[in-house]
């Protein structure tokens, strides 16, 4: 398999200069919006990218379910390995990819858990189901076989009670706090846009990088 010739020209958008806001987060939300109109699949797909104790970089998929001027939420179980690793090291990154707009966001920032409250109001809002296997499953761990892990379900869903389902400590949310923020626009022969937003006392000092 051949993967040196597979390239594509970036030709739907650009960036001009002084076509920017002075801050960041409501032009992510103007960008989000955006593939949220689009046939984009999994528009609030993100990478989280974190750093084990033995400084080793870890990356995995989630989801984005709010963002505002205090960050980004995702919401995951607390034992897992990310979990762990953002115990160890509160720094971490996302990435977000939408490849009909032709663009992409890197965030980077501070890490820590959600309060209680907002952990309970968005567990209680998720489906049964996926209630239930945030308290089945302990994510990131070694188990016997799937059949288990579908057993305990069951088990639950007989339950008279179920819809009462409590979240379990383990499970909640996460916010990360940007200190910088990179807006990457495709453009024709790999003269890509990039527009840098980085934290500096308080104000978000703007910078355009190389491509």
């Amino acid at each position: 398999m051949d993967l040196s010739n597979i390239r594509k020209d970036y030709r739907q958008n650009a960036i001009q200069d002084g076509d920017f806001p002075i801050e960041p987060i409501n032009w992510f939300k103007e960008w989000l919006n955006e593939v949220m109109k689009s046939t984009e699949p999994e528009p609030t797909a993100m990478v989280l990218s974190t750093v084990s104790s033995e400084w080793r970089p870890s990356s995995r998929v989630v989801l984005l379910k709010s963002v505002d001027e205090n960050g980004f939420v995702f919401f995951s179980n607390y034992l897992s390995r990310k979990g762990i690793q953002l115990d160890g090291n509160h720094f971490a990154a996302l990435t977000f990819f939408w490849p009909l707009t032709e663009r992409q966001v890197r965030i980077e920032g501070v890490i820590s858990k959600t309060d209680v409250s907002e952990s309970d109001t968005y567990f209680n809002s998720r489906p049964l189901e996926s209630r239930i296997n945030a308290l089945i499953s302990p994510q990131s761990m070694p188990i016997a076989s799937r059949s288990h892990l579908e057993m305990e379900r069951e088990k639950l869903l007989m339950l008279e009670d179920i819809d009462d389902i409590p979240r379990p400590e383990h499970w909640g949310g996460y916010r990360l706090k940007p200190d910088r923020i990179e807006f990457w626009q495709g453009r024709p022969g790999r003269l890509h846009d990039r527009i840098q937003y980085l934290l500096e006392s308080g104000i978000w000092e703007i910078t355009r990088l190389a491509p």
